[in-house]
């Protein structure tokens, strides 16, 4: 396949839907192919040591994507290009960079623009909570300032390199105003993770963002099986990105660049039809006098969140039907209590100042039948099976520790 860096669009001249199946895979009939090919290489022969060694000075100089065939996997992989091509076509971008996990594309964003000197980082909470770790923490010497969307101009000083924003929030689903926020950044690029909206929904850079951080992991693979992050942009930054993807090793494998450009095919009918479903749960849910309050934001989407009245740690006992576990995005729903698990490594305070309070729950909802979902989740509010299990639970220490079995 040819390069991905001449196939980006400003904007998509046919819809959605429509790119979401061909892109990426408009030369497949040319090749007498129907199904993208995987290539697993991990390098590539060459008879011409000179042509070589000069595509790959070229590479260092620029780090714009090599002509010819692929030198060596860490610098490129066609079946991984096919997905790049496919997400910056759907996000309306130049090029876009793919990673093997959300945060090591975050790490790489991060790393780009400390190499400029750019260190500074201004970020509006909340964060997903890796995310919120990796800039709190100093890990990659950049530091932080935190703030309201309305305190962003005033954050920025003349070291800042990035404003970061995640839109809706994991997990509250807090929106913000991208237009008024990327005004406000001025030239300091603007970063969007719109890992929850997915380009179905939003596209952030037609409303001035420079940058769009994806946990691929999640909408884009569709199915729980694949891990991979991505970041959709301009053409250079991703070069830049493609040379520190280079030097620090963060890359996709085919296999998760097949399996994600695949899960492209079906993402519109995907996260609408979940979203279907997540809206009327979400209605549902706000008129239940178990739960407290509920958050859906305006753009929509598969994920919910809501707060209620009893022990959150019940309804995750609870639940039969939904899956009690991390990650999100997936054909089937999940449910999690963020505090005691994706939101656990972020300081309490910070926690509660983001609106993650501890009784708060984020539900992901899959492509299973709405009363069916309902069914399972209103059983789990009930409490019954989790006071059930929280019984069996006491029972069984108490046994173990009759028995002489308890740790000292």
């Amino acid at each position: 396949m040819d390069n991905a860096s001449s196939t980006a669009h400003t904007a998509m001249s046919r819809a959605l839907a429509t790119e979401a199946v061909h892109a990426g895979r408009e030369d497949l009939v040319e090749m007498g192919l129907h199904a993208a090919p995987i290539d697993l290489s991990t390098t590539y022969p060459s008879y011409d040591v000179a042509a070589e060694a000069a595509r790959i000075d070229a590479f260092a100089a620029t780090g714009a994507r090599l002509d010819g065939p692929p030198v060596y996997a860490r610098l490129d992989n066609p079946t991984t290009a096919r997905f790049e091509t496919a997400l910056a076509s759907l996000e309306g971008t130049d090029s876009a960079v793919a990673f093997a996990s959300g945060m090591a594309a975050l790490t790489a964003v991060l790393l780009v623009r400390a190499s400029m000197g750019l260190r500074h980082v201004v970020a509006v909470r909340p964060l997903y909570g890796c995310s919120d770790h990796l800039l709190e923490s100093g890990l990659l010497g950049t530091e932080v300032t935190w703030t309201d969307p309305a305190g962003v101009a005033a954050a920025i000083r003349p070291d800042t390199g990035l404003v970061m924003v995640e839109t809706p929030a994991n997990p509250t689903l807090a929106e913000t105003d991208i237009k008024a926020l990327a005004h406000s950044c001025g030239e300091v690029p603007l970063l969007v993770d719109s890992t929850f909206a997915t380009p179905v929904l939003q596209r952030p850079v037609e409303h001035g963002a420079r940058i769009v951080l994806h946990s691929a992991t999640k909408y884009l693979g569709g199915h729980g099986d694949v891990m991979g992050g991505v970041v959709a942009c301009d053409e250079e930054f991703a070069a830049a990105l493609r040379q520190v993807r280079f030097a620090t090793g963060g890359v996709l494998h085919p296999m998760a660049g097949y399996l994600l450009l695949r899960g492209l095919s079906t993402l519109p009918v995907r996260v609408r039809a979940a979203s279907a479903t997540a809206a009327e749960l979400a209605a549902r849910l706000a008129d239940d006098p178990r739960v407290a309050r509920v958050h859906y934001p305006s753009v929509g989407g598969a994920m919910v969140a809501f707060e209620v009245h009893g022990d959150p740690r019940d309804v995750i006992s609870g639940v039969r039907l939904i899956t009690p576990a991390v990650s999100l995005g997936s054909v089937d729903s999940l449910i999690q209590h963020p505090a005691s698990i994706s939101h656990r490594i972020v300081e309490e305070g910070d926690r509660h100042a983001a609106g993650v309070s501890d009784r708060l729950l984020r539900m992901s909802v899959g492509l299973e039948d709405v009363e069916d979902l309902w069914a399972d989740l209103s059983e789990a509010l009930s409490g019954r099976r989790g006071a059930a299990r929280h019984a069996r639970e006491e029972a069984g220490a108490a046994a173990r520790t009759e028995g002489g079995t308890a740790p000292a």
